[in-house]
């Protein structure tokens, strides 16, 4: 494994030489020392280390602080301070640099180990922190869901771009309002729902959701959407916020809908699958009908069996006429 590389910044030079030193009987490689805040900037940029020993009081224009500042800024290199200042001015603008170590002058080579150590170990956990939220925060805005999440007042505190979408909220106006005024949701009576549940996931912890109900967009635009609402809890237990987490169910509504429709034209088409259509033979002589078998059936019988047509039975006036005369009375 390579030697952890270590740039010093330090304008006393027989100083800068003894922390060289010591830092290289300890197993640390020094690729650069250097005197001032310019030069630091250059010499990390070319060496890329992976801490930087910064005295505060520094040759030329800029100061230890403001050269920290830059390098974390723009490297994201951890920077542990070593100086002989503890006033509390020095103190407030050192803290505000975000140093992963305050090393007083003089020391002991274990003190200086021990803080290089935990400064190294806590970058690594800040990478690693840092890498599971950008890979957090680019599954959250890649996922068709709309994402929304609160703080314990009930601020706004992420969306994702598809809650940007439905909600027709832009995320940076959306932070830090209320989730009522971005997540309007009504039922079919256009009655406000959906304060209960977050209030208990708020309040109480318990999750809930919505379903079949509907989104209000901020310009007005209603989409039917299903939702849940969970709380957010901390490494003790305590609510720290709320997730939501809706979708559009527009097509789903459709396909029901086309569903619906479909299962009332094929009841329709059952209805119906016994009328009768197309050529039928029937004998010009007795008038029996020919079935598919190629027997010869009585009409009435035919038709029985092929549909739900109920028969009754009279005489037509010729049959009258022709066969009971004197039944028969002519107009």
């Amino acid at each position: 494994m390579a030697p952890v590389q270590i740039v010093v910044v330090e304008d006393e030079s027989i100083t800068a030489k003894a922390i060289q030193k010591r830092l290289m009987s300890m197993g640390y490689a020094v690729p650069a020392v250097t005197a001032s805040g310019e030069d630091a900037i250059k010499k990390v940029a070319t060496t890329r280390p992976d801490l930087v020993l910064m005295d505060i009081v520094l040759k030329g224009a800029m100061d230890g602080v403001e050269a920290a500042d830059y390098i974390r800024a723009h490297f994201r290199i951890p920077v542990v301070y070593l100086t002989a200042y503890a006033d509390e001015h020095t103190l407030e603008r050192a803290k505000l640099s975000e140093p992963f170590g305050y090393i007083l002058k003089p020391f002991e080579e274990k003190e200086l180990y021990t803080t290089i150590e935990m400064a190294l170990y806590k970058h690594q956990m800040e990478r690693k922190l840092l890498a599971s939220e950008r890979w957090l925060a680019t599954t959250l805005k890649s996922i068709g869901d709309a994402v929304i999440t609160t703080n314990e007042h009930g601020s706004v505190t992420f969306m994702n771009p598809m809650a940007e979408v439905l909600t027709g909220w832009q995320r940076e106006e959306a932070l830090g309002h209320h989730w009522g005024d971005v997540l309007k949701i009504v039922d079919q009576t256009r009655r406000t729902l959906g304060e209960d549940l977050v209030v208990k996931a708020l309040q109480d912890g318990v999750p809930g959701g919505l379903t079949n109900h509907i989104l209000a967009a901020k310009d007005g635009t209603e989409t039917p959407i299903d939702d849940s609402i969970a709380p957010i809890r901390d490494d003790q237990g305590d609510t720290t916020g709320v997730v939501v987490v809706f979708r559009d169910i527009s097509q789903r509504r459709r396909a029901e809908e086309e569903r619906e429709q479909l299962i009332l034209k094929l009841q329709d088409a059952l209805a119906n699958v016994k009328t009768l259509s197309g050529l039928l033979p029937i004998c010009a002589t007795c008038k029996k009908i020919r079935d598919d078998k190629g027997y010869w059936n009585q009409v009435e019988a035919y038709i029985q069996a092929r549909s739900e047509a109920q028969f009754t039975h009279g005489i037509c006036p010729e049959c009258l006429k022709k066969h009971y005369p004197a039944y028969y009375k002519d107009g």
